[in-house]
């Protein structure tokens, strides 16, 4: 079980924290484009802003989803080993 939390720790902990922030930033891209372009009235512009929050609310909720798995897994294995 060693092994395992030390690839934890060291690899999929930090590219789950990237990809999280990733998402979060394209979130906040999708926010800020969808003010700016509040007042200028084009529709293709809001649509882009919305689709943006869209997928950056996608992209959070799968980070969640998998740091949770990692630990639901995690956990089961320590639960195993003892």
């Amino acid at each position: 079980m060693d092994i395992m939390q030390k690839i934890n720790d060291a690899l999929l902990t930090p590219l789950i924290v990237l990809l999280f922030a990733l998402a979060t930033v394209y979130f906040l891209y999708g926010v800020f484009q969808f003010i700016q372009n509040q007042n200028s009235g084009s529709s293709a512009d809001l649509e882009a802003g919305k689709q943006h929050m869209v997928w950056g609310i996608i992209g959070i909720a799968i980070m969640v989803s998998v740091y949770g798995i990692l630990h639901f897994i995690q956990n089961t294995a320590s639960g195993l080993g003892k």
